[in-house]
């Protein structure tokens, strides 16, 4: 009998990740013991063969022999693309006598590898009984990437060949490894020297999140970087796990390492230092300089005899054009070159960078900025400032891999609990992770072939060690490995998480500091034209309670059970706790709520928001629910560059005696208090009369401004702040448009 799995109760017993094409299960048992032989078939298998046995014995402390020729009890390791016809594809066929892995390659034999070791940890409950099943499994892309950042933060060695092997446990097969940035540059190229004994040190590192004023450093030199010989070897090793290394060289921006070691590279030629803190820095590579060509031709003579990738990354991102505007040699580039502007500068650049790579038989990957200008016909664009990047290059027949900064960064918070360590800012949980889908709706079915694959960044800003990268990238980086795997009518949320709770073990045995409450109670909020907040609640998490008080007390589970919502209609501060098996799971959800006039009322915006803090609904303004000073739980409202002008319609004319809304104020994040803030008041909507007025905002953070007047009699509130507009010289994002946020109008 066979019987094909579709349940996740029947997935809970194969527990794969990512979750493979089709698995069909029969009603035997391989038993898997001391006297189990592993078969290879071909020469060409050695390697993985001498894998499996190593992480069988591993699992189960047996020593297991490896042979040419077995009757009964073995595993055999196969090669047959006509039996397995996609590239990277597998068979696995698990009965009572063996063990059969079929490979359409070599990758695929290795792949089928991993999902049986993934069996074989399961069934350790079970002395090793195998169910016996038949696997059918392939990748939906052929790029399936996970990137790291060791320009800000070093990493030895031995971590990579560990993240390397993690990426090919979760058949991930590709490693994206960012080697140079403004805080240093990881690689040694023996032509330039100065790069291993400057560029590669800072003098110190900013302590804290970067938003903090005055910035604090730890007066500690510090820094690395990786002989070749090192990168040799790291190289063989992840093409021994099937994972190809694809190495970054930044250009043209990200440069002030490289520059403090070759300050005529740059435009002004003064004394550089790496950076000592994160962000984007105007000093880049000088277009208008040919040395900074032959510099960056003799660096990837070097890169590419130490990467066999088809790809070299070139970056191409976050290049400020502030210097190229008034450099005398990018000037006169611009006009022998017939350039219109410094974009076309960036793109020249680029592209000549990129021919020098294709007479060397490779080819450049970028970020999306390297659309703008133009872009020549080989290159690969990564688009991570969303999708509209890839979208617009798989519409001009470029390939692409989509690395959205909306889903796809893991720097960024994947809880919204104040004891999370300082992570970059923003939210993206689990589930946002894995609800990402690469091929955009709006692609035609003739460009979907352009979206080569799909990748998440990890920027290491916050990531001092090996163990904080660990807790910020899995589970996340195994949500992205059922994305880039497995086929999208397969994929379900409630499944691929009754399988992780399997892999706690797993990645337990394997000593990685995961991220481990990723089935924390999730909620949402609506406003009511009532005034009331109804709050939803959910956990994932089976065989659960969630109980909550009202009081500000910490729940147990002598209090309320929530069932289906709950109704707030004044200031109160709601706790919530999951329960399971009485005892509590994870951490107190804890929100305050404040009630004033003019909750829920309507508010009118003369502008619109902006990006990422643009909300469905003004509601948010009035909703009695204050932001974060992570600005990541969607309650705060920014203007780019636009002023501020609301009006509360309070609906009827009633007593007010007090107004007010917070600011948040971070300069080191372009977000600025205004020039001035003003609140007006009337009774029909025409005639204001001004009641408050300030231009001080003294706190690096949230500035909350509650505003006692003398009562006034008023339908209609009116808040007016002036945007501070372009961001002064000297000031971090000089001369771009300064961000004003604001949360919660208030009044009472």
């Amino acid at each position: 009998m066979f019987i094909l799995v579709t349940s996740v109760s029947v997935a809970q017993e194969v527990a794969i990740i990512p979750k493979p094409v089709s698995i069909t299960l029969n009603q035997e048992k391989f038993s898997l013991n001391s006297s189990t032989t592993i078969q290879q078939t071909s020469i060409h298998l050695k390697g993985n063969a001498q894998f499996l046995k190593e992480a069988l014995n591993g699992i189960t402390k047996f020593n297991f022999a490896v042979s040419t020729n077995s009757t009964h009890n073995f595993i055999v390791l196969k090669i047959d693309s006509t039996k397995v016809s996609p590239k990277e594809g597998y068979q696995l066929n698990i009965t009572k006598k063996s063990i059969e892995v079929i490979g359409h390659d070599e990758a695929g034999v290795f792949y089928g590898i991993q999902s049986l070791i993934q069996l074989v940890y399961d069934a350790q409950s079970n002395h090793y009984q195998l169910l016996g099943c038949q696997i059918n499994d392939y990748p939906r892309f052929s790029y399936r990437g996970l990137h790291l950042d060791v320009g800000r933060n070093f990493f030895p060695i031995s971590f990579l060949k560990k993240y390397i092997d993690l990426l090919s446990f979760y058949k991930i097969n590709t490693f994206h490894w960012h080697l140079t940035d403004d805080q240093g540059w990881r690689i040694e190229i023996k032509k330039y020297p100065l790069l291993q004994s400057i560029s590669a040190y800072r003098d110190e590192t900013i302590i804290g999140h970067k938003k903090d004023s005055p910035h604090r450093f730890d007066g500690k030199k510090y820094g690395g970087f990786y002989t070749q010989e090192e990168v040799k070897d790291l190289v063989k090793y992840a093409s021994k796990k099937y994972v190809t290394i694809i190495p970054e060289i930044e250009m043209p921006g990200h440069a002030q390492a490289a520059l403090a070691a070759y300050p005529h590279l740059g435009c002004v030629g003064a004394t550089y230092k790496s950076a000592t803190f994160w962000g984007v820095f105007e000093d880049v590579f000088c277009a208008g300089n040919d040395s900074t060509f032959t510099f960056l031709q003799g660096v990837l003579d070097e890169v590419v005899q130490l990467f066999p990738s088809k790809y070299i990354h070139i970056g191409g991102d976050e290049c400020p054009k502030t210097r190229w505007k008034v450099c005398p040699k990018c000037q006169k580039r611009m006009k022998d070159e017939h350039l219109a502007d410094e974009h076309e500068l960036q793109s020249y650049f680029i592209q000549k960078m990129e021919k020098y790579l294709n007479s060397k038989n490779r080819e450049i990957i970028g970020w999306d900025e390297i659309l703008e200008g133009g872009l020549s016909p080989k290159a690969t664009v990564m688009s991570w400032r969303g999708e509209a990047g890839g979208i617009a290059a798989a519409k001009q027949k470029h390939d692409v891999i989509m690395t959205p900064e909306s889903h796809l960064y893991l720097d960024y918070y994947q809880s919204l609990r104040g004891d999370e360590p300082t992570a970059a800012a923003s939210f993206t949980p689990l589930s946002k992770v894995y609800g990402y889908e690469p091929i955009s709706a709006e692609l035609q079915s003739q460009n979907e072939k352009y979206i080569k694959g799909v990748q998440a960044n990890v920027w290491t800003e916050y990531m001092p060690n090996p163990k904080q990268v660990e807790y910020m990238v899995f589970p996340r980086g195994i949500a992205l490995s059922e994305i880039a795997w497995s086929p999208k009518s397969s994929r379900n949320y409630d499944d691929f998480l009754s399988r992780l709770r399997n892999h706690r073990s797993i990645l337990q045995d394997k000593k990685v500091n995961f991220f481990d409450r990723f089935e924390e109670l999730t909620y949402d909020f609506s406003m009511q034209k009532t005034g009331e907040t109804i709050v939803h609640f959910a956990t994932t998490l089976p065989n659960s309670k969630i109980h909550y008080t009202l009081n500000g007390q910490n729940p147990t589970i002598h209090d309320k059970v929530y069932e289906k919502q709950i109704r707030i209609s004044e200031s109160t501060v709601l706790k919530a706790q999951i329960f399971q098996q009485n005892k509590p799971y994870g951490k107190v959800f804890e929100q305050a709520f404040e009630y004033h006039k003019a909750i829920t009322k309507n508010v009118t915006l003369k502008n619109q928001a902006k990006a990422g803090y643009n909300p469905t609904t003004p509601f948010v303004l009035v909703n009695g629910i204050t932001g974060n000073s992570r600005y990541n739980n969607t309650q705060w409202v920014g203007f780019s560059g636009e002023n501020l002008e609301a009006i509360i319609d309070l609906e009827s004319i009633q007593s007010v005696s007090e107004v007010g809304l917070n600011i948040l104020k971070y300069h080191w994040q372009r977000m600025w208090e205004p020039n001035s803030l003003k609140f007006a008041v009337s009774e029909d909507g025409v005639n204001y009369q001004e009641v408050y007025q300030t231009s001080n905002f003294p706190a690096n953070g949230i500035n909350q401004i509650r505003a006692k007047i003398s009562t006034k009699k008023a339908r209609f509130v009116k808040i007016q702040a002036e945007n501070k507009g372009i961001i002064p010289s000297g000031e971090y994002g000089a001369g771009g448009k300064a961000w004003l946020l604001v949360d919660e109008f208030y009044v009472k």
